[in-house]
């Protein structure tokens, strides 16, 4: 549609399992949406828990155009110089501590075939969420206010535990942003929709990742852990991949959605990455 930007947004990618078949959606979305942006969470790449430079670099290779994070932002203290990098296309989320290091948003700038830049910013959830974190409503209030232009187009992410509280931003933001994507619980929802003033809404877009798992992890250490109390390190899952995210279309005049609708990719088990060409 013409003056329209679209954007495809996965969650959280988890290990390499998630990589694969993230790998086979990107090429897939390509075909199927054209899409001028593409953005991923990548907080669960390092088997399931952080993010290293290579793996920063390898979503880069893939045509990710802006990686997001979230609680386990901090988890591979290796990430911190790309963090820092202010021409680095990744953010930490925008409510931790100001001594935190990391940008708190990400700008990926227009291009010939996009008239307008795209700016991403995360928040982390303050219920039931361990990470301390600052006031994710006055947090974005504050990114907007420092962006260097007016009426910027907005993709907020709401790395959040709570469906309320994702909500409640959402509301909160209604009409002054493009779209408020809810991400953290790897479950994905079927709530996608626009909100009255024209904010796009889905609670959680679900991981990237593999689905015969609890949340990513093997059942076996996370139902020993959950019915004896024992501490168990929770292996990587393995089976029913899948990619899970949105794609959004973007009035690049008003900044506000179009259109959302839910991406869902089944891993190809016969084809590369997961068999060798």
């Amino acid at each position: 549609m013409q003056g329209g930007i679209v954007i495809a947004f996965f969650g959280d990618c988890v290990g390499q399992p998630g990589k694969r078949v993230l790998q086979q959606a990107i090429v897939t979305t390509r075909e199927l949406h054209q899409p001028d942006v593409i953005i991923v969470n990548g907080e669960n790449m390092r088997n399931g828990s952080g993010i290293t430079p290579d793996l920063y670099m390898s979503l880069r290779d893939l045509g990710v155009d802006g990686v997001t994070l979230g609680d386990h932002a901090f988890r591979d203290p290796r990430i911190t110089p790309i963090l820092d990098d202010p021409t680095a296309a990744i953010a930490r989320p925008a409510n931790l501590s100001s001594k935190a290091p990391g940008k708190r948003w990400i700008r990926i700038p227009k291009s010939p075939t996009r008239p307008r830049d795209v700016f991403v910013v995360t928040v982390l959830g303050r219920v039931f969420m361990t990470l301390p974190a600052d006031d994710p409503f006055a947090a974005v209030d504050s990114v907007i206010a420092s962006l260097p232009e007016p009426n910027p187009i907005v993709i907020v992410e709401a790395h959040m535990e709570a469906t309320s509280e994702k909500a409640a931003l959402a509301h909160y933001l209604d009409g002054r942003v493009a779209a408020v994507i809810g991400s953290h619980t790897h479950v994905p929802t079927a709530d996608a929709r626009i909100l009255a003033r024209g904010t796009a809404f889905i609670t959680d877009v679900g991981m990237c990742g593999p689905y015969a798992s609890i949340i990513g992890r093997n059942p076996v250490g996370v139902l020993r852990a959950m019915t004896t109390g024992v501490h168990t390190n929770f292996e990587m899952g393995e089976g029913g991949e899948r990619a899970c995210g949105c794609l959004l279309e973007i009035d690049s005049t008003t900044g506000r959605a179009r259109r959302i609708e839910r991406l869902d990719f089944a891993a190809d088990l016969s084809r590369a990455p997961f068999v060798r060409a």
